[in-house]
């Protein structure tokens, strides 16, 4: 099963499950949803209405411990620590994957030093174990380890739930990559037509060339023609008609 599949598989486990459950029951499903290895979609189950109505109650932190995995990274936990349960060791190691994504839609290039900084890892040999065992293994990113110049370069990750106002954002993104893109087929269509007429020109040009190459042709056999025409006088017959003359 692929990971596009398994994870749809899950969403809708999960969803079903929130649909069904309240209360401290939610809160067990929240739990178990932010601990699977291979969950990382999470918007789906906020989405739920049981989940939104957590909101206010004593479960409170349960629906913003979603919330941070659905939107949030390690640094976002470590700052408000206070206002969620305490990770289980399934979950910190989700919440810093998951950070690995949010930093590879800002950049294709990570340095080390900023990802120790975020991961709170404290060497390098443990930083690239954990790209290669727990992202790149799990099949959430793919790239390259450069030991040289001390950073991970990113060719793939997955995305990551949109933010709140995120959406609206992109699809402007988008709409001003479509009217560049629309300008740019127009500069490309102009230049073909001015290659086009540029290449009627050089055709013209080609055939006047041609043409008068043929009239020169013609000019030079003539002229050959002509000349070959005319009669030659032998040094022998000038002189008999020299003494005739005399005679």
């Amino acid at each position: 099963m692929d990971i596009e599949q398994k994870q749809a598989d899950l969403i809708e486990h999960f969803v079903k499950q929130a649909s069904l459950n309240k209360g401290s029951s939610l809160a067990s499903i929240i739990i178990e949803a932010t601990s699977n290895p291979s969950l990382f979609a999470f918007s789906e189950i906020l989405a739920v209405p049981n989940v939104a109505e957590l909101q206010g109650t004593e479960h409170s932190l349960y629906l913003n411990l979603l919330r941070l995995f659905a939107h949030g990274t390690w640094s976002d936990y470590k700052s408000s620590a206070g206002s969620l349960p305490p990770l289980v060791a399934d979950q910190i190691l989700k919440l810093k994957q998951l950070t690995v994504l949010t930093l590879a839609e800002t950049s294709k290039v990570l340095p080390y030093d900023h990802l120790m900084q975020e991961l709170d890892v404290t060497n390098v040999r443990e930083l690239e174990d954990f790209l290669i065992n727990e992202c790149m293994y799990a099949g959430i990113v793919r790239g390259k380890l450069d030991q040289f110049r001390r950073c991970f370069q990113v060719l793939f990750a997955a995305g990551r739930d949109l933010r709140p106002g995120q959406l609206s954002s992109m699809i402007q993104t988008m709409t001003n990559w479509l009217a560049t893109s629309d300008n740019l087929l127009l500069t490309i269509q102009e230049k073909i037509k001015w290659a086009d007429a540029m290449s009627e020109v050089d055709k013209k040009h080609k055939k006047e060339v041609e043409d008068r190459v043929e009239e020169m042709k013609k000019t030079v056999v003539s002229h050959k023609l002509h000349t070959v025409s005319r009669p030659i006088w032998s040094s022998g017959a000038t002189r008999r008609s020299t003494l005739n003359l005399a005679e």
